[in-house]
């Protein structure tokens, strides 16, 4: 199994990394919202976001997928606020930024990446990191200095700059992004977001770029590879069989996917008839058929 591949490439070319991630924060581009304000000067951003890191919680997880969590756990950092608005969003009370978070520096984060290593979990998996994309990159590179030597996971909305994705090139080991949508007009009604579909393959294409199709160890345990997540919504608001299809022909058919059924209406859903009420078992059955017939790899 190969190593890390942040260990490969060391601390100061992470640093030059983060360079040039704090540039695209001066006139925030860091996703596709673009923005456009100075996040270097604590202006805060479509987001929610500022200039410093607002934790929600960390720890190690075991409701993530088994490939990630295996017995000791995924170490799991959930940052406040998202560069998405869904209106069902379970989290709601982070991404939306209605808890109160702590502030952290970059030494703090690379003292709680530490931590979860020596805990044991498996990974350090970056729950919403969009945001703060270059106060994570100085995080990676004190912790590279320290002794961090298990896998990253980049785990977003899959709304992503192509660009900021590729200064995480030789940084991360696992992708973990949300396919949502299919058709535009959905993505803008219910997340709030321009170009979804657009942005989305081009963040699947440089993702699959940069770490191929998953890879597991002899025990089970993902270290490299994209894993794409996706929420069956009701009354096929999210154009799963569409959306499967073009993951196959335009990233890989060896793709691996989580198909979740956990759908259920949390923050603004009930006001959308659409979305006032749980998937039903056809739903979630026809989805994970659709995504078969592709042929792509089913993980759970």
């Amino acid at each position: 199994m190969d190593e890390p591949l942040f260990r490969k490439i060391g601390s100061a070319s992470i640093k030059e990394k983060q360079k040039k991630a704090n540039e695209m924060w001066a006139k925030c581009n860091i996703c596709p919202r673009d923005c456009q304000v100075n996040r270097t000067a604590g202006k805060t951003g479509d987001c929610g976001a500022r200039n410093k890191i607002v934790l929600a919680s960390y720890g190690p997880h075991f409701g993530e997928e088994r490939v990630l969590t295996g017995l000791k756990g995924s170490g799991t950092i959930f940052f406040m606020h998202c560069n998405l608005e869904c209106v069902f969003c379970q989290n709601w009370d982070i991404s939306r930024g209605r808890e109160k978070g702590k502030i952290i520096s970059s030494i703090e984060l690379a003292d709680i990446m530490l931590n979860l290593q020596k805990r044991g979990c498996h990974n350090i998996n970056l729950v919403s990191p969009t945001p703060y994309i270059p106060l994570i990159l100085a995080a990676l590179a004190e912790a590279c200095q320290r002794g961090l030597s298990i896998p990253i996971v980049y785990n977003c909305g899959g709304y992503e700059n192509p660009q900021s994705l590729q200064l995480l090139e030789g940084i991360v080991d696992i992708y973990l992004p949300d396919a949502k949508y299919h058709n535009e007009a959905t993505a803008k009604k219910y997340s709030g977001i321009n170009k979804y579909p657009q942005y989305l393959i081009e963040t699947l294409r440089e993702m699959h770029r940069q770490v191929g199709d998953l890879k597991v160890d002899e025990n089970g345990i993902a270290y490299r590879g994209l894993l794409i997540r996706h929420l069956v919504l009701p009354n096929k608001l999210a154009g799963t069989e569409k959306l499967v299809k073009l993951i196959s022909h335009e990233i890989s058919p060896n793709c691996s996917i989580n198909i979740m059924e956990q759908y259920h209406p949390a923050y603004k859903a009930r006001e959308y008839p659409d979305l006032n009420r749980r998937i039903t078992r056809e739903e979630f059955l026809q989805a994970l058929e659709a995504s078969r017939r592709e042929g792509l790899k089913i993980v759970r």
